[in-house]
């Protein structure tokens, strides 16, 4: 896309007449960049296990209810190509609609369910081996495997086996964290969409409406868009504000109410973590004043994003936890908060004072972030709550998140 034109949020489909998300060239770049990432390591492999890593180099999904199970896992070598062991029949489907990859690298494959199957079985023992296998033909046996996440008694069987096991997820977050133009605009596809929820909730917003019943309204919205995974919607109001449980209940909404919302999901994979707050019918002095207090700090947080930006500066900006009613910062952590997004929900950089002011990471062009703030209100139970995310470009921050943010919004007023 040119320079000096916005993020474009184009229609789901494929067309003759524009060009919007090449996914051969997508694909191409994930795995560049985790094969660029073998090889500025110690290692002779990777072993995947992360679903959000499987999917970046293999290309390959099939849901959270069995990605996130530690059974599906993704072999990558030095000079090879990805080999992958899926549940059961995923790996036929991946030989007859996943061309990208050998159909002899697709492999079904079981090491337990988390334990449902106990160690005992042999699965785990039977995996090792074939992996320890594969090294040897690749050339890489005597190297260190970089592995990113595992279950105890798999990592005990590949050191019993006699491999040495190294952290891999640093690199892969590395390698992750600078988004091509399709992942852009993927991740912009996907904020509009959460775009077009929030004019729903908007509507929806009055007194008698239960929180759940806006979690069923925005999932059911969200679906019918094109979404692949809502992972999560917070859905919090009244009195429940504050202290933000994170979460949502079925509490009645009622006249007055400040409410605030996170939306959480993805299109094609790629994420949103988008908050909003509203006041229902009407709004306080004391919402006011802590809504103006939060955009206050977004702002000052946006002003200063663009390369060469350190993560210290941006948290600086905001808040010390001790100035708004915590006790240290690790008790506020997430509340004034930055976070990368992509393939996962927390991707580099993170940006807290917990760690990012003797830890800074330099921010780059590419990087896309989201941005938090949190502030309780007066009265003692409400509070505002602003998410927008960004897009890192050499003129700075283009916000890909839409919905009207910038004055409280008062939904449905009387």
């Amino acid at each position: 896309m040119p320079d000096d034109r916005p993020i474009p949020a184009p229609g789901h489909s494929a067309v003759d007449y524009e060009q919007r998300v090449d996914f051969d060239r997508l694909r191409a770049y994930r795995l560049e960049r985790s094969r660029a990432a073998l090889e500025a390591s110690e290692c002779g492999a990777f072993l995947l296990f992360d679903f959000y890593n499987i999917r970046y180099t293999t290309q390959t999904w099939i849901g959270g209810a069995l990605g996130d199970k530690m059974t599906r896992y993704a072999l990558l070598t030095r000079g090879g190509e990805p080999m992958l062991w899926d549940f059961g029949s995923a790996a036929r489907h991946h030989k007859l609609y996943a061309p990208w990859l050998d159909p002899e690298n697709c492999h079904a494959g079981m090491l337990g369910l988390r334990g449902a199957i106990a160690p005992g079985a042999g699965l785990m023992r039977s995996a090792v081996a074939e992996i320890k296998d594969l090294l040897a033909q690749a050339g890489v046996a005597d190297a260190p495997v970089g592995v990113d996440i595992v279950e105890p008694p798999f990592l005990f069987e590949m050191q019993r086996q006699g491999l040495t096991v190294v952290d891999a997820q640093q690199s892969m977050l590395d390698a992750r964290q600078i988004k091509s133009v399709d992942e852009i605009t993927l991740l912009s596809q996907a904020a509009a969409m959460v775009d077009g929820v929030y004019q729903d909730i908007v509507e929806a917003l009055k007194p008698g409406v239960r929180e759940n019943e806006i979690v069923a309204l925005a999932g059911k919205r969200l679906y019918e868009m094109g979404s692949d995974q809502v992972e999560a919607i917070n859905a919090v109001s009244g009195e429940r504000c504050n202290p933000h449980p994170h979460n949502f209940s079925d509490r009645l909404i009622r006249p007055g109410d400040q409410a605030f919302f996170d939306i959480i999901q993805s299109y094609n994979g790629y994420r949103t973590c988008y908050y909003r707050t509203f006041s229902v019918g009407s709004a306080t002095d004391p919402q006011r004043d802590a809504y103006r207090r939060a955009r206050e700090w977004m702002d000052a947080a946006i002003q200063l994003v663009k390369p060469g930006v350190g993560t210290d500066e941006i948290a600086l900006v905001w808040p010390a936890a001790t100035d708004f009613g915590f006790a240290g910062e690790m008790a506020a952590f997430g509340l004034q908060f930055g976070h990368g997004l992509g393939l996962g929900l927390h991707e580099r950089p993170i940006i807290s004072r917990l760690t990012s002011l003797a830890h800074p990471v330099e921010i780059q062009a590419g990087m896309v972030f989201a941005l938090e703030t949190y502030c309780p209100a007066s009265d003692g139970f409400s509070a505002a709550r602003i998410e927008e995310e960004v897009v890192v470009t050499g003129r700075g921050a283009e916000v890909l998140t839409k919905f009207p943010a910038q004055d409280l919004f008062v939904a449905n007023p009387y």
